[in-house]
């Protein structure tokens, strides 16, 4: 069995996204009950550490306020910064840890490091130092403050046959930072940016969650026990795109991922997200919800609700 979670709506940490309708955290609240019932449960959500400047909002705001009863918080930690002074970046991780406390089920140190474009760190100059000493010095805090809270990192799908990005990790990172990591997590979108004809999609998402393992991780020296999170993952509705294959999507690939959990020391599937950013675009990127803008659901909501009373862990 694995741990089952919910990403919240995409509207605020993606660059390109529209504003979309207010939060109203009243109907997330009872959507979220309704979704999970008494099973643990995980709920995602954003910070933004932009020293130089403003930064963005938590997505969503005050995500705390949703880690109540058996969900707890898996927290990310986005890193923004153009200048490679880490010292404010290390103690605003230490802050969250703090403030959150026994809240925290994880802390993820960036947002996908290795992908500069919309919704990644990896445009940030210092991201992979950020991440290795982030990773390392959460860890350590975490450590000090007595806190069951799992500290890690993410990427995007690495196609480059070099597997760069990894290899560096660690190398810089070595033993310390290795030794550190409690889980690496993946986001990926298969059929969304790029279309996937229906009949390959299975075998295009165990190739990636293979290939993820056994190219990427093992590129960088992670050992193949070390915990693997898909901590996001999404199949949006729209003008050619049913929502009878949304539920279609959903239940192949949970299905993938929980055929693959032993083999691959997968723990966590978090799907993304609970509502659509614009349930009136034509962008499936904008129509990745359970629930329609105006927070109706879709009919994965119920098929993810089964998933969640049929595979959730009963305990963590």
């Amino acid at each position: 069995m694995i741990e089952l979670g919910q990403e919240r709506p995409p509207q605020r940490r993606h660059r390109r996204c529209e504003p979309g309708p207010a939060e109203d955290p009243a109907r997330i609240e009872a959507a979220l009950t309704a979704l999970h019932g008494d099973h643990p449960f995980l709920v995602r959500g954003y910070v933004h550490y932009a020293d130089a400047g403003a930064g963005l909002p938590a997505a969503p705001p005050e995500p705390e306020q949703y880690a109540t009863g058996s969900r707890r918080l898996d927290l990310v930690a986005c890193f923004r910064e153009p200048g490679a002074d880490l010292t404010g970046w290390l103690a605003f991780l230490r802050d969250q840890l703090r403030t959150h406390g026994p809240r925290l089920a994880s802390l993820q140190i960036t947002e996908e490091p290795n992908h500069a474009g919309p919704g990644g760190d990896g445009g940030a100059p210092a991201v992979r130092d950020a991440l290795i000493r982030g990773v390392i010095e959460a860890k350590r805090e975490a450590t000090r403050l007595g806190l069951d809270v799992r500290i890690g990192c993410n990427s995007t799908l690495d196609f480059d046959p070099a597997q760069e990005f990894w290899t560096d990790l660690g190398r810089r990172g070595g033993d310390e930072f290795r030794s550190a990591l409690d889980y690496v997590g993946l986001d990926f979108f298969p059929d969304v940016f790029r279309p996937v004809p229906a009949g390959r999609l299975a075998a295009i998402v165990t190739g990636s969650l293979i290939g993820f393992r056994e190219s990427s991780l093992a590129a960088a020296g992670l050992p193949a026990t070390l915990p693997l999170h898909i901590t996001e993952h999404g199949w949006g509705t729209g003008p050619g795109r049913s929502a009878e294959r949304q539920v279609e999507v959903l239940e192949l690939v949970v299905g993938i991922v929980a055929g693959l959990a032993e083999r691959l020391a997968i723990e966590v599937y978090e799907y993304h997200a609970l509502r659509d950013a614009d349930s009136g675009g034509v962008e499936p990127v904008f129509r990745l919800g359970l629930l329609r803008d105006d927070y109706t659901p879709k009919p994965a909501f119920e098929a993810y609700r089964r998933l969640i009373a049929a595979r959730s862990l009963s305990g963590r």
